[in-house]
C-alpha cells in the first residue's frame, strides 16, 4: 500500500507481534496507522455467545483499522495477528500528514476503503438473505476477482474455519456445502484445497 521508505521518512516504527497477539480491541481509541511488512492480522467479532465472525483477512503489504483515524469512532472490531507479524505503525498525526502532502497516496487509499466498504455491503447482504451455498460462492468469487492476477484457476488460501467466520456459517456447514458445489461442479478440492 504505502511505500515502506514514504512510512519510515514519516517516522513509523517496525513492531512485532506473536501468532494470537492482539494489536487492539472492539471499542478502544485509534491512534495508529497499520499496514503489514510480513504475516497475517485477522479483524474480528465475537458475538455473546463467543462464536467469532471475521470483518476480514489481511496479509503482507496490506494495511487495515483505518477508518476511526479519520472518523474519530471507536474500533469497530478487533485486529489479532493468525501467525508470526512483522508491520509497521504510524501515529495518527503523522498518517494525516502524510496524506495531506501526498495527496496520490491519499486517493489510492481512499479507493482502497471504498472496495472493502463494497465487500462489506455484499456480505451484509449474503448473510441475511441467501443460503450457505450463494454465500460461499459470492465470498470465494470475490476472492478469486480480487487476487488472481489473471490466472485461470484460483487456489482459495482460506481454511474451512476462516471460510465460516467470514460467511458466518457452521463450519460442519460450510465443509458439507463446499462438498456439494464440488459434486455440482462449481469448484475443484485438490489436496484439500479449493480451487477456481
Amino acid at each position: 500500500m504505502i511505500p515502506e521508505n514514504i512510512l519510515l521518512d514519516y517516522n513509523a516504527e517496525e513492531i512485532s507481534c506473536d501468532k494470537g497477539q492482539t494489536l487492539f480491541s472492539e471499542g478502544k481509541t485509534a491512534y495508529f496507522y497499520y499496514q503489514i511488512k510480513e504475516g497475517e492480522i485477522k479483524m474480528h467479532n465475537l458475538t455473546e455467545n463467543g462464536k467469532e465472525f471475521i470483518q476480514g483477512i489481511f496479509k503482507n503489504g496490506k494495511s487495515f483499522g483505518e477508518p476511526p483515524l479519520f472518523g474519530n469512532f471507536s474500533y469497530p472490531a478487533s485486529a489479532t495477528a493468525t501467525k508470526e507479524t512483522t508491520l509497521f505503525r504510524l501515529s495518527k498525526e503523522n498518517f494525516i500528514t502524510l496524506l495531506k502532502e501526498l495527496p496520490n497516496i491519499h486517493l489510492q487509499l481512499t479507493s482502497i476503503l471504498c472496495n472493502r466498504l463494497s465487500y462489506k455491503a455484499m456480505m451484509i447482504k449474503e448473510v441475511t438473505i441467501h443460503p450457505p451455498e450463494h454465500r460461499i460462492l459470492t465470498l470465494l468469487t470475490h476472492l478469486k476477482k480480487l487476487n488472481n492476477k489473471g490466472k485461470n484457476i484460483y487456489t482459495i488460501e482460506l481454511t474451512r474455519q476462516q471460510i465460516a467466520e467470514l460467511t458466518g456459517l457452521r463450519v460442519e456447514t460450510v465443509i458439507r456445502t463446499i462438498k456439494k458445489l464440488e459434486i455440482d461442479k462449481k469448484l475443484v478440492i485438490k489436496n484439500r484445497k479449493i480451487l477456481m
